[in-house]
């Protein structure tokens, strides 16, 4: 008996080591295991997500300009007042006008203003004196206010020698200014003015402009703005 307890006791301490040394090698393959698990290199990064492309805006074409009017013509034109009391003359250039108002005897104006690209115009002249009127076509239908009185008229396109014409000069010591409308019928208005003081104006001859004033020849010339 004395024998066996020493045996038993070895192989106590036997069976105690191989069941440590299990236990320690199922541990270790688990936390291996775990390790290699958790390991950052053996972590499959996901992909990134694809960013979308921004389309560029299609640049807008400009809008188209709206068309401009054009200017009104150069031309010339003249006619008579509604009543029939006087006469008016306009000359058109470069989208300026310059009038002429003559009843042929002492009341008169000269009026000068822009025109409109619609054919409008309003010329302002000495006085106070105002012409209104509107371009349509081959005439001028307007206005004038002069002296206290409002005079509708009405202005067709002119044809050489029919039109405005003026001369100025000095004749015998006097300050000479006459105006002429020529009328596409051949009639001649127009006030000469004697240092200031109007008169009926002497017939020029349509074709030349040639006038003659106290025996001196002057030329009356178109007018234009």
């Amino acid at each position: 008996m004395k024998r066996t307890g020493p045996l038993f006791t070895l192989l106590a301490g036997l069976l105690l080591a191989l069941f440590m040394l299990s236990l320690n090698a199922t541990t270790g393959t688990k936390t291996a295991a775990t390790s290699r698990a958790d390991s950052p290199a053996d972590k499959v990064s996901p992909s990134p997500a694809p960013t979308a492309t921004k389309a560029s805006p299609t640049p807008s074409s400009p809008a188209s300009p709206s068309p401009t009017k054009a200017a009104a013509p150069n031309a010339d034109y003249a006619g008579r007042t509604d009543d029939d009391s006087s006469a008016v003359s306009v000359s058109l250039r470069d989208g300026r006008a310059i009038a002429y108002f003559c009843d042929g005897h002492d009341k008169e104006s000269w009026l000068k203003g822009d025109v409109g690209a619609d054919g409008s115009m309003k010329l302002t002249g000495d006085g106070g004196s105002v012409l209104n009127g509107t371009l349509k076509g081959k005439s001028i239908r307007g206005t004038v206010d002069i002296e206290g009185g409002h005079y509708a008229f009405s202005a067709d396109k002119a044809v050489k020698p029919s039109g405005l014409y003026r001369a100025t000069a000095t004749v015998r010591n006097a300050k000479v200014d006459g105006g002429w409308i020529v009328l596409s019928t051949g009639e001649q208005v127009g006030i000469l003015r004697r240092d200031g003081k109007p008169s009926p104006a002497p017939r020029i001859d349509p074709e030349t402009g040639a006038v003659t004033i106290d025996g001196q020849r002057l030329t009356a010339r178109p007018v234009t703005p």
